[in-house]
């Protein structure tokens, strides 16, 4: 379907992620007002605390929105997935064009203003509610502005910690190679940024100093506005939060196809059964593995490998039984999370490449590419660069060498690279469905350097006290999807653009589960 068609028939899911969107960035802008501006206040009044608290916010810009959500995740009331570690963080990220833009507007107030103010008997109370926040208030809208701009764009990136918002659809745009949904969130995000700001700035021209009174009264108006606006957003994000359910069982998914599409049928077998479930899709990073362990998340597809390798840092083995058992092991002693039985498929690196150059130079094997990776620019996910069983030793092993330093870049964009031309080969994994929808070639890994990827399901061990039929669930699974199985699966999603909870009830449907 083009891109109207997709809107005509997603209008609604589109409205609600924009909804989502207008309440974190809104809220967080909001919050970052009340505390800023009084907070800059006070820095025009102690200036030995200046420097201090000026530096700290600037800090906080420099830290990586993702690195930021996931050091707050075990954090207690700050922390854990979804809206309230994003709306902290924006808070955070928001919190420096205002802070500075307060100070720096009262500080620009002319002293002359200030003495005629004091000689009028005004007292330090009325000469900066009547005086100076008029003044400097067009100064300080305009560090709103940048905050909100700043707030609507850092949103995106939120949906990595299950807030929602447009950044769902942009990142499952990049991950299924859908131009729809990419559109579909970007273009409102956009426009949520153009409006916000234009907004704003016609409340800014109302700060006009030829009219000092009327500015006084608008100062008034936009400080309780913005008390208001703020607390009722707060609010509406804190009555978004699914209520307390004593048999609640809350599934987690990483950010790709497969992830979600394991986590959907766990998530509807559950439902099946009687029991409420909260969905935490699309988590980024170790963020599923952080919310398991602080009891924000009780169950998510995960593979033994990777388990084996990123999480207890063990150089890699090839045995899978070995592997699988010795995850078993730690994860129960070190974690006090449970293993399940495997689910009867692998997903393992792939190494790829596009289908005619596989056809014109015969590759099989990625020894076969070896002796044409000099001339070949290679697209690697950070992921992939820097694990024990990524890229250095893979690179050793093979022998490899390339015309130039492989691209570090997202492991979803690496597909289209590959696709485009732009790279030459990649590492993706084994059963993603863009492999048959891009035409690619997966190489057979001959040395056997990879370890294996067992597909498994970790889940907390006091859930599974509390919850029975989610042991019934991990039971059920043992052994229940094959590598073809689970390759058709996603090609329904990437390939066919299908509905992922379409896919995953047909799919157990026909297993009778």
């Amino acid at each position: 379907m083009n891109f109207w068609q997709f809107i005509a028939a997603n209008w609604r899911d589109i409205l609600t992620l924009t909804r989502e969107h207008l309440l974190l960035s809104f809220a967080a802008t909001g919050l970052a007002a009340l505390v800023g501006v009084p907070l800059g206040v006070l820095l025009t009044r102690i200036k030995e605390l200046r420097g201090p608290v000026l530096g700290f916010a600037n800090v906080m810009q420099t830290v990586p929105s993702l690195a930021l959500f996931g050091l707050l995740i075990p954090l207690p009331l700050v922390g854990g997935i979804g809206a309230r570690p994003a709306l902290v963080a924006l808070t955070l990220y928001a919190l420096l064009p205002i802070l500075r833009t307060t100070v720096t507007g009262l500080l620009g107030v002319d002293a002359g203003v200030r003495e005629a103010a004091e000689a009028m008997g005004l007292t330090a109370w009325q000469r900066l509610r009547l005086v100076e926040l008029p003044l400097a208030m067009r100064v300080i809208l305009a560090g709103a502005r940048v905050a909100l701009v700043l707030s609507v764009g850092v949103t995106t990136i939120a949906a990595a910690v299950g807030a929602g918002g447009l950044g769902t659809y942009i990142f499952r745009g990049l991950r299924q190679y859908d131009n729809n949904l990419l559109l579909a969130g970007a273009l409102p995000a956009a426009l949520l940024a153009l409006a916000a700001d234009f907004a704003l700035g016609l409340v800014e021209k109302r700060f006009d100093f030829a009219a000092p009174r009327r500015s006084a009264h608008s100062t008034r108006r936009v400080l309780c506005g913005v008390a208001v606006a703020t607390v009722l957003l707060l609010a509406a994000v804190w009555w978004t939060r699914p209520v307390s359910v004593a048999s609640r069982v809350t599934v987690g998914a990483k950010d790709f196809t497969e992830s979600v599409l394991l986590g959907e049928i766990v998530a509807q077998m559950l439902e099946a059964r009687g029991v409420a479930v909260e969905r935490k899709f699309e988590l980024g990073g170790n963020l599923c593995h952080e919310g398991l362990r602080a009891g924000e998340v009780d169950v998510y597809p995960e593979y033994t490998g990777t388990a084996f390798t990123a999480i207890l840092k063990h150089p890699p083995v090839t045995d899978p039984q070995a592997v699988y058992e010795q995850v078993r092991r730690e994860y129960a002693a070190n974690f006090n999370l449970e293993v399940g039985p495997p689910l009867g498929f692998s997903n393992d690196f792939a190494i790829l490449v596009r289908g005619a150059d596989a056809k014109r130079l015969n590759l099989k094997t990625i020894s076969d590419a070896t002796p044409h990776a000099s001339h070949w620019r290679a697209g690697f996910g950070q992921d992939f660069m820097s694990r024990a069983d990524g890229y250095p030793g893979f690179a050793k092993t093979y022998g490899l060498h390339f015309a130039a330093p492989p691209r570090e870049m997202d492991l979803s964009l690496t597909y289209r690279a590959l696709a485009a031309g732009e790279v030459d080969l990649i590492a993706g994994n084994s059963t993603d469905g863009l492999i048959a929808a891009l035409d690619l070639t997966q190489l057979q890994d001959n040395r056997r350097y990879f370890p294996p990827y067992e597909a498994v399901l970790l889940a907390r061990r006091d859930t599974l006290e509390r919850v029975p039929q989610l042991a019934e669930v991990l039971q059920k699974l043992a052994r229940a999807l094959t590598t073809d199985e689970m390759r058709r699966l996603n090609y329904a999603v990437d390939g066919e653009k299908r509905d992922r909870a379409e896919v995953a009830r047909k799919w157990l449907v026909s297993k009778d589960l």
